[in-house]
C-alpha cells in the first residue's frame, strides 16, 4: 500500500474516532484510539517513536518524539489546538526529513468536522 492509499485509511480511521469522542480532549487521548483503530485494521504502527537528530555527523542525546508512524511510510502528527498554524506543518517536514518519509498528516481533532482538521504535508525527496 502506497502512502496516498495510507492517507485515505487513516482519514478514515481518524473520522471515526473523531466521531465517537467530539473535540475537546487531549491529544493523547485521540492519539491512543487513532493507534488502536489502525492495529486492528492490521498496520504496522508505531508509537511516540524517538527520531535520533544527527548534527555535523555526531548523533545527538535530544529526543524528538513522532506520534504515530505507519508501515515505516506515513508520519501523523495528533492535535488538539484551536487551529493549525505554519509552524506545526514546518516542524511535521522536519520530522519527515529526519526519518526520510515522503508524506506526513496533520490532524487536528479540536474542530466540529474533522475534514476541517486535516493538512497534507509531503517531503519532496
Amino acid at each position: 500500500m502506497d502512502e496516498n492509499d495510507l492517507s485515505g485509511t487513516i482519514i478514515g480511521c481518524g473520522m471515526r474516532v473523531h466521531t465517537a469522542l467530539g473535540p475537546g480532549l487531549l491529544e493523547s487521548a485521540y492519539e491512543e484510539c487513532l493507534y488502536y483503530e489502525l492495529k486492528k485494521r492490521g498496520f504496522n504502527v508505531g508509537k511516540q517513536v524517538p527520531i535520533p537528530l544527527v548534527y555535523e555527523k555526531v548523533q545527538l542525546d535530544c529526543v524528538y518524539r513522532l506520534d504515530l508512524i505507519v508501515e515505516n511510510k506515513v508520519i501523523i502528527e495528533v492535535k488538539s489546538v484551536e487551529s493549525i498554524h505554519p509552524i506545526h506543518s514546518v516542524q511535521l517536514l522536519t520530522y519527515l526529513k529526519l526519518t526520510n518519509c515522503k508524506l506526513g498528516m496533520l490532524l487536528n481533532f479540536n474542530v466540529l468536522h474533522l475534514k476541517e482538521g486535516i493538512k497534507r504535508v509531503a517531503n519532496k525527496l
